[in-house]
Parts: C-alpha cells; structure tokens; sequence
C-alpha cells in the first residue's frame, strides 16, 4: 500500500522497510502493520489531540513526570507550546509503561522504537500467526471466561506491582493471542502512588472485567477483587503471587467529617502558633 504520510521519516530513516496494510483505527491511533527487516511488527500513529475521541482527562495526567517546571506550567495555561508538550507526554506515556510491564512479566506488546509519534511494537499474533483478535470479537465458554478472567486479574496485580494502573481496560483492548489475553493501548496509563484517582480506576478496571468475563460466568459479577487488591496495596503486602478470594469486606462506617476537620483545625493552629513563636525569637 502507499506509505501513509506519518510513516514516511520512519521509512526515509530505515526504522520501516514497507508498510503491508492498515490493522484498524482506533478512538486514539491508527495502526498499521509493517515490514522492518525480516520481521513483520505495527506501527501505531498516534491521532491528533484534536482528531482523539479519548481526551487527555486531567485525572489521567495528574502525577505525570514532565522535564520542568517551564514546561509544567505551559501545559497548565494550555499555550501552543504546552499543548505540544502535553502530547508528547501523552504519547511517552505509553511507551514507558510497556518497557515498565514488560520488565515486571506483564503480558504486553514487546515495544521497540518511538519515532516523530509513531510507536513500533510487536504485532501480537494467534496460533496461525494472524493478528490476534481483540478479546471482543472472541466467543467463551464458561470454563475459558473463567480461565482468562483469572489470567487478567493476575496481570492487573503484576501491573500494580509494578506501579502502574491501566485506566481504560476493556474487552476493547484486550488481544487473545495463542497463550491467552494480551493487555494493549496504554497511553493514559497512571502511577498508582502519585495519582489520587488510582483507586477509582483500578475499580473501574476491574470491574468492567467483571462485567464482560459475568455475560459468561454469571457469578463473576458478584466478586470484589479491586477492593482486595487496593487492600494488599496499601498495606504494602501486594506482590505477584498473592492469593485473591475476589470477596472483600468494606467498611460501612461512616467518615467522621467533623472530627477529621478538627484534626485539621487543629494542625493549623498548632502551625499558626509555632510560627508566631518563631517570628517572637527572631
């Protein structure tokens, strides 16, 4: 096929040899499969923020590294410059969280190069060496929803070991390869100590893998495991060999509001004080 435009300098700088065809076209990039070499991978061209119908939500950026604070700010005011940076954080995202879960046994496309916002990675392929489906368009049974959904918890765990929650997990971008499911698209990946949302996305995570695995094991839909394993996270007893039981128990008692903002009251009193003291000495 022609080379599409955003392929060229990969072509003109030897990263790509042919581009074979389009693989699909997603709501954030197109992917196309490409020769390099011998080998056969996909080039996934990152869509424009403005051509994107997932938007770059704050909650998924909060936490975010970014080189400094010049930069920092320009994102927050939103100028040309800091629209650019923030895509190039959008797009790096995902690339550092692959090599970070592929290093902690995630199963996750193997990346390889990141060139002019093209991502070339493993083209994740099933037992005849087709590209794989996603986990979508595959028919379960009940024993082998219940088999992968076991395998995706699993990796959900390794991923939070590793720090990393993916945000958007679904049957959508979820490939089955020869060996079982294969978690994909993770640009707006989040670290889970730095992000105050990770909880609620871990939740959500899992359950819309409750949600899909329970159309064909009904009792799925009854489980808990994003609570038990936010648990063991937080009580730094999370590790990739923990044992779930997908039954929790959440404490129904009630937030003391009003003596936590007494806490708070008097933490600032105590600051206020210490601080008049302080200017007294001087």
């Amino acid at each position: 096929m022609k080379t599409p435009k955003r392929l060229e300098p990969l072509v003109q700088n030897g990263l790509v040899d042919e581009v074979l065809r389009q693989l699909m076209s997603g709501k954030e990039a197109v992917v196309y499969v490409v020769r390099c070499g011998d080998d056969v991978r996909c080039a996934k061209v990152y869509k424009e923020a403005n051509q994107r119908s997932f938007k770059q939500n704050a909650a998924y950026q909060e936490g975010r590294k970014v080189r400094g604070s010049r930069d920092a700010r320009a994102m927050e005011k939103g100028s040309r410059y800091g629209r650019k940076m923030a895509e190039e954080v959008w797009q790096t995202a995902e690339v550092d969280a692959l090599h970070r879960l592929a290093a902690a046994g995630v199963r996750v496309p193997t990346p390889y190069n990141c060139f002019e916002g093209v991502l070339l990675m493993e083209l994740v392929t099933d037992a005849a060496g087709h590209a794989a489906p996603r986990l979508n368009d595959v028919v379960l049974s009940h024993s082998v929803a219940l088999a992968y959904h076991a395998m995706l918890i699993k990796q959900v765990v390794l991923m939070l070991c590793a720090g990393v929650i993916h945000g958007d997990l679904s049957e959508y971008n979820i490939l089955v390869d020869a060996d079982g499911p294969v978690i994909i698209d993770l640009p707006q990946a989040v670290d889970a100590a730095g992000n105050n949302s990770a909880f609620s996305m871990l939740e959500r995570d899992v359950g819309n893998l409750a949600t899909y695995f329970g159309q064909f094991a009904p009792e799925l839909l009854n489980t808990d495991y994003a609570f038990e394993i936010w648990s063991h996270y937080e009580k730094g007893e999370l590790h990739p060999d923990v044992v779930l039981t997908g039954r929790a128990r959440r404490s129904e008692k009630k937030a003391d509001v009003r003596g936590l903002m007494r806490e708070i009251d008097s933490v600032k009193e105590e600051e206020l004080n210490r601080r008049r003291f302080q200017l007294e000495e001087d």
